[in-house]
């Protein structure tokens, strides 16, 4: 493969810069620089100069050998003052050497992917924690980055392939001693599975929602003090407040963060029935982005009204205390708003505890398909289906996990075959 260099630090003035240089060639490169390659991973301050002799920076320089660095391949890093000017003469240096090229966008990783370094989902997971915000979607990353979701495809895949393993010693190795009970010892384990895949699934929504941060509605009729709310949540003047009904015509979003989850408050026009087409459609759109919200806070704009529309988990809290001398909020003073605002993270943590270790879309498709192959799996297993159809739906499930990691393997059957039977003797 070529060899590769990139600024591996952010673009612009810094006090220090990092470029990286992975591939065949990179120690040769820190030898025409530095003058010297030091010892694997050990830094050493060098003055760092061009092909023509001339002093570009003095900085620290870090090799590492084949299979011990971040792409698997040799790499070398330059550690140097983080100048434009420096950078760029750095990277001119760099270029100039025979069969070193500028790597392309993403190049680095995709190297200890395929490598073997890395798996697509710590891949995605190495994306995600860069542009990790918060707290949850800081360990949200980083726990995927360590392997989380790779240990549960791992376990699966385990599963299936002693399922598959016994199945295909059934039908090809139909003369070497195998269990009485061949249908159970090859349900119990892709039942194992099937339970694992519905609970992974089953935490799609929260998983989704602190990568791209909670939906919390806050709803009630006209003049319950919505906005008011908000803007004491927010901490700033996010919305117009007024004393006249139907101040707030559409949707207004305000984006932060409660309890280390990423939250976008939500602040709906007033329910009525209103004359007003303007306002009117406003109170539609609020309806249905209120409908699709993660979490919807119910204001009562006064004692004894029974709110619409509450589902399961939802807040329900009476507006304007302070008017009524009863217990609630009121935005206007603050009373009961830090209260509130604990209510809502308890709310979004307990969501949170059952969350999915797997973040994106292309995930959880591909564990629905596992899970397709799975079921159908186990209906034929039940329903006395030859055991070579059940066997192509355990190695479909096998495939759509594969996918998710990025790995296939078609030897492993075989593998485990040999292993578990003493086949050949």
């Amino acid at each position: 493969m070529d060899t590769i260099v990139a600024l591996a630090t952010a673009q612009g003035r810094a006090g220090v810069a990092v470029v990286r240089v992975s591939g065949p060639r990179a120690w040769d490169v820190c030898a025409a620089l530095a003058g010297s390659v030091p010892p694997e991973r050990e830094a050493r301050l060098a003055r760092l100069r061009d092909a023509s002799g001339a002093e570009i920076d003095s900085g620290l320089v870090l090799v590492f050998e084949d299979g011990r660095s971040f792409t698997g391949e040799r790499v070398c890093e330059f550690q140097v003052h983080g100048s434009v000017a420096v950078v760029s003469a750095l990277l001119r240096a760099c270029l100039a050497v025979e069969g070193v090229r500028a790597a392309t966008a993403g190049e680095f990783t995709k190297r200890a992917f395929l490598a073997g370094r890395l798996d697509l989902t710590e891949v995605e997971a190495l994306a995600d924690l860069i542009d990790a915000e918060t707290e949850a979607q800081r360990k949200q990353a980083l726990a995927v980055l360590d392997g989380a979701a790779g240990r549960v495809v791992d376990g699966w895949r385990e599963d299936l392939l002693q399922a598959l393993a016994m199945l295909e010693a059934a039908l090809d190795f139909a003369d070497e001693e195998l269990p009485d009970d061949l249908t159970g010892f090859v349900l119990a384990p892709l039942v194992r599975v099937q339970a694992g895949l519905a609970a992974q699934i089953a935490g799609r929504s929260a998983a989704e929602a602190v990568r791209s941060g909670f939906e919390v509605a806050i709803v009630g009729q006209v003049n319950a003090g919505k906005s008011t709310l908000l803007n004491a949540l927010a901490g700033r003047e996010a919305a117009i407040t007024s004393s006249r009904a139907g101040t707030t015509r559409d949707v207004i979003e305000v984006r932060m963060e409660i309890g280390g989850l990423a939250v976008t408050l939500i602040d709906t026009a007033g329910l009525r029935d209103a004359d007003d087409e303007i306002e009117q459609i406003g109170i539609e759109r609020g309806r249905a982005r209120a409908a699709a919200a993660d979490l919807r806070i119910f204001l009562l704009s006064e004692p004894g009204e029974e709110p619409v529309g509450v589902a399961a988990g939802d807040i329900v809290v009476l507006s304007k205390a302070d008017l009524w001398g009863l217990d609630g909020i009121s935005a206007k003073t603050g009373s009961g708003v830090a209260g509130l605002l604990a209510q809502i993270e308890e709310c979004l943590a307990g969501r949170v505890a059952s969350s999915s270790v797997f973040t994106r879309e292309r995930h959880f498709g591909n564990l629905a398909r596992a899970g397709d192959g799975i079921n159908s799996a186990v209906s034929g297993l039940k329903s006395g289906l030859s055991w070579d159809l059940v066997g192509e739906d355990v190695k479909m499930a096998v495939r759509a996990l594969d996918g998710i990691i990025g790995r296939v393997d078609v030897e492993d059957v075989l593998g485990r075959i040999f292993s578990s039977f003493c086949i050949g003797k």
